[in-house]
């Protein structure tokens, strides 16, 4: 297993791991703009040359904001979420970030233990949130 950071050559693993894991997904167009902002940091686990995790943020003078977080069906509960969420904070700490934040479905309870253990809180429910009406717990959490 190798984390690194994202390459062009990713994203078409990138987006039919984020077509598996969600009902919106980012479009590859979307995930492909992600690389014109200097803003984006995204990271990726690999395996035997497959990407089977990821994550991206935006970052903006000391605040983040966590937008993508996907594992592959067959690697959950392996610690591979975890895994992409220590180099998300691990990057956003060494780039002066105070404040981290994400928004997560009501109803994904595996992802938001992800996140509780990762040290993240809930702080308001944002009410239909995604295209589906379904509402969002954000989360945050302070780094040292």
């Amino acid at each position: 297993m190798s984390v690194r950071a994202w390459q062009f050559g990713d994203l078409d693993e990138i987006a039919s791991i984020e077509a598996e894991c969600f009902s919106d997904p980012w479009t590859r167009r979307m995930l492909a703009e992600s690389f014109l902002s200097d803003r984006f940091h995204g990271v990726c686990i690999e395996e035997e040359g497959t990407v089977v995790a990821y994550g991206g943020m935006s970052i903006v003078l000391d605040e983040a904001e966590i937008q993508l977080v996907a594992v592959s069906e067959m690697y959950r509960r392996c610690g591979r979420g975890s895994r992409i969420m220590e180099e998300l904070l691990r990057l956003a700490a060494a780039r002066g970030v105070k404040k981290v934040f994400l928004e997560v479905r009501v109803s994904n309870s595996a992802a938001q233990m992800l996140y509780l253990k990762n040290g993240f809180h809930g702080v308001y429910c944002r009410t239909r949130y995604y295209p589906d009406g379904e509402d969002a717990v954000v989360m945050v959490k302070e780094l040292d």
